[in-house]
């Protein structure tokens, strides 16, 4: 963990003017929300009353096919410093990403290289796979121990979700081939569902919007896709393919029909899960931000009720969300796999 003290300094390693005028700043809450909503290289943990930044610097990977392999820490690449050619670009299209500067590219002035680097949203899902995998660990040996009996602890917690996962999604939905697709289905719930409430605890480790991140939810949703193409049986391409009780001249129509609706359906999961999520934060931010927009603590009371009303609120659809994709992949999955008569 490192303290940043240069002023200006942002929440993402920005470097931003201090305002020495007689003018107060304006409070930009657009940039403010976007901020904390945003991936980035860093995780800023608090500011202090002094205008210092606490932050813990993650590692930066990057392969160059101009340099070859890059590690460092990002703190190289804070308060828009360049190292080693590479730093990171503070506004347009690309604002956020590291680009290398000395090796223009069909007339552009930098050159992005391919980026590995372990990001505030890839470091929170290391910690949330952590986590599980205590649990569960600790859940196996605890049924080694003392083999069915009444569930408490941890214990207590974690078997109602599994069997809800199990009798409420995984048997309607699928049917007796249901125990094939458990283990995926038990994977999604739990990993949305901690990376959900653990994204809204607002102190390190937690606090990252890891399932309001598009590319969490399309490699998500993908996921759900691939079992579900590859598990589908002859009924279920048949029915693609050559719909049964449709005219020959009309098949061509039928199966373009049928492959937008393959592809819409994973588009659906992770299209819904990202703007759930994102939409539940930014509304979160915004409420606070109301009280530096104002500018004076008469609203805080109400800012006060209204954030703490929709952390309730985000905490079921924290619930709900991990339901709903666990739910449909299930569906989709039933649907590729049913046996028609």
């Amino acid at each position: 963990m490192l303290i940043t003290s240069l002023p200006g300094y942002g929440q993402h390693g920005t470097s931003e003017p201090e305002n020495h005028g007689t003018a107060e700043e304006e409070f930009a809450a657009t940039e403010f929300i976007l901020e904390h909503i945003a991936d980035s290289h860093e995780w800023h943990i608090l500011t202090t009353p002094g205008g210092h930044h606490v932050s813990v610097y993650l590692p930066v990977i990057l392969y160059s096919k101009y340099t070859g392999f890059h590690l460092f820490s990002s703190k190289r690449l804070a308060h828009g410093h360049h190292h080693e050619g590479f730093f990171v670009q503070e506004e347009g299209p690309q604002e956020g990403r590291i680009a290398e500067e000395e090796y223009p590219v069909d007339g552009e002035i930098y050159y992005l290289p391919l980026d590995f680097s372990v990001t505030k949203n890839v470091a929170a899902m290391i910690v949330v796979a952590i986590i599980v995998i205590m649990l569960f660990t600790s859940l196996a040996r605890s049924y080694r121990r003392t083999g069915v009996s009444e569930p408490r602890g941890l214990q207590g917690f974690l078997e109602p979700l599994i069997l809800f996962v199990k009798e409420d999604i995984a048997i309607p939905n699928i049917g007796d081939k249901h125990e094939k697709f458990l283990p995926y289905l038990l994977t999604v719930f739990f990993f949305i569902l901690f990376n959900n409430v653990f994204g809204l605890v607002p102190f390190f480790p937690f606090g990252a919007n890891v399932t309001g991140n598009i590319a969490v939810t399309l490699v998500l949703a993908s996921f759900t896709f691939l079992v579900t193409q590859f598990s589908g049986n002859k009924a279920y391409w048949r029915h693609v393919f050559a719909t049964p009780g449709v005219p020959f001249w009309l098949l061509p129509v039928m199966m373009v029909v049928e492959l937008i609706g393959i592809i819409a359906k994973p588009f659906a999961l992770m299209v819904r899960l990202f703007a759930n999520i994102t939409a539940g934060h930014i509304i979160v931010i915004a409420l606070v931000s109301v009280i530096f927009i104002f500018k004076t603590l008469w609203v805080l009371p109400g800012a006060v009720v209204f954030v703490l009303f929709m952390d309730c609120l985000e905490l079921l659809v924290a619930f709900l969300q991990a339901y709903v994709f666990t739910l449909l992949s299930a569906l989709f999955i039933g649907i590729a796999v049913e046996e028609h008569h």
